[in-house]
């Protein structure tokens, strides 16, 4: 098992954790945001947070550790704060600019644990020199592996339940200056099933999914019930050589054995990689972000 944590950030930092939050800077902007998995204390003082932070997201729930699926709360920002702004990310040839939003769920429209899955994707496709590489992002959100895939070459198909995740991936595409990504308005799962109906192959398969989520039609979409089913249906998709498979799963108490034992399933012995993301604090107190299983061959 390997712990990796994303070392080319330079519009990203955790300050500090602690007390089911975490303090993060977001290139020019300091935020609070809740973090179940922080059940320790913080380091610095609340007065040290406030005074840091430009804008705070507060859940009105009652158990601080466990999300609901409606979130209740919002934003408390401070003068000055933008509703939107931009940050970079480089890796070598790699000049990443992402568009970020405070949105009423409390995300900002980028997870920056995906760093070192972004050079993965970026190192693998480079060094195919032959064919255009042909790549299906699932459960693609706002985009940014989709875009690293398609500056380093690709052909990309982003694939999401959400209209305004389209809208804003579409956005991060054209800040990057690139064009003719597919976007696919649809249930992640049905859409594999129709591919391999049709017979259609890719070089390399992203996805992240979510514990629980629906499609545009009301579909159900539960975690521990459906990926065994859809990696077996992505193994049929992948070329035989010049591919590879990336799983994210960021899903509190599931273990990184989980998906290396799907993997296994389905892909049969590979050089696998697998463990936990971490985001590495300011303060000692380095934070999980979920789990990855990928390989490349």
């Amino acid at each position: 098992m390997n712990l990796l944590h994303p070392a080319s950030w330079k519009d990203y930092e955790l300050i500090d954790s602690g007390e089911g939050q975490k303090l993060e800077r977001f290139g020019k902007y300091v935020l609070i945001r809740p973090e179940p998995q922080a059940i320790w204390s913080r380091v610095l003082s609340e007065k040290e947070w406030s005074t840091m932070a430009n804008a705070r997201f507060d859940r009105e729930q009652k158990d601080k550790f466990r999300f609901s699926d409606e979130v209740k709360g919002g934003w408390t920002r401070s003068k000055g704060m933008p509703e939107s702004w931009q940050v970079n990310y480089q890796y070598g040839e790699l000049n990443l600019t992402l568009r970020l939003a405070l949105t009423s769920f409390g995300h900002v429209g980028v997870f920056p644990e995906q760093g070192e899955n972004w050079n993965f994707i970026y190192d693998t496709i480079k060094s195919w020199k032959g064919d255009r590489a042909r790549v299906l992002n699932l459960f693609a959100y706002t985009g940014a592996a989709s875009v690293v895939a398609r500056s380093a070459g690709a052909e990309v198909t982003h694939v999401d339940a959400s209209r305004p995740g389209l809208n804003w991936a579409n956005q991060n595409m054209q800040m990057n200056q690139l064009t003719d990504i597919r976007w696919v308005y649809e249930d992640a799962f049905k859409f594999v099933r129709r591919e391999v109906k049709r017979g259609n192959k890719y070089n390399g398969i992203i996805m992240d999914p979510p514990p629980y989520g629906r499609g545009p039609e009301g579909e159900k979409w539960t975690l521990q019930e459906q990926l065994n089913e859809l990696v077996r249906m992505s193994s049929e998709l992948l070329e035989e050589r010049n591919r590879f498979f990336i799983l994210s799963m960021y899903a509190v108490g599931l273990s990184a054995l989980v998906g290396l034992n799907v993997s296994k399933t389905h892909f049969g012995d590979q050089a696998y990689e697998s463990g936990e993301f971490f985001l590495k604090s300011a303060q000692n107190r380095d934070l999980p972000m979920g789990t990855f299983l990928r390989f490349r061959s």
